[in-house]
């Protein structure tokens, strides 16, 4: 079975066991795998082969509010498709109050 690996992943996890075992150069091993000689520091210093997770750990919006959020995602489940003049109408159905925020973000939903 193969191993699922990143859109940037450079290494596959024997190579990345291989670059802890030997005790070569960091420019030997570089030229070798055919990676940046950070790529093989990296992995050296590491004491597991698996990717490391990134990003938040509560992934959240940087742009919309949890109520602006929780309208956006009322609307998807109320209506199947979408975009910009099905959500205005959407919004001009709601309170005044938040269809202001909505109008001056201009928000689209692809």
């Amino acid at each position: 079975m193969g191993q699922i690996l990143h859109g940037s992943a450079t290494t596959t996890e024997a190579v990345r066991r291989a670059i802890q075992r030997r005790q070569e150069s960091l420019r030997t091993l570089a030229k070798r795998y055919g990676v940046n000689q950070k790529t093989v520091a990296q992995w050296k210093k590491r004491s597991t082969v698996s990717d490391c997770p990134t990003g938040p750990n509560t992934p959240h919006s940087t742009v919309l509010t949890s109520e602006e959020e929780a309208i956006i995602v009322a609307f998807r489940k109320h209506k199947l498709g979408s975009g910009p003049i099905k959500f205005n109408s959407f919004m001009i159905q709601r309170s005044p109050l938040i269809r202001g925020g909505f109008h001056e973000r201009s928000v689209f939903i692809e």
